[in-house]
């Protein structure tokens, strides 16, 4: 296992973690009109179950 060669200054620590930023998920309007909820992109809607603006075939079923 790799040892690290220097022990790393609480400075250093301190600036490579203020990177760690969180951000807020885009979210997309869900393409059923009856719905229009927000959700994740590339996800089925929570509310009504649709995956994608075309409702016939990409409906998601929970089983």
């Amino acid at each position: 296992m790799a040892v690290p060669k220097r022990r790393v200054s609480r400075s250093n620590t301190r600036s490579r973690r203020a990177q760690w930023k969180a951000s807020a998920p885009q979210l997309v309007v869900c393409a059923n009109p009856a719905c229009r909820a927000s959700h994740l992109p590339h996800r089925a809607c929570p509310q009504c179950g649709q995956y994608g603006p075309r409702a016939g075939r990409r409906q998601v079923i929970d089983v």
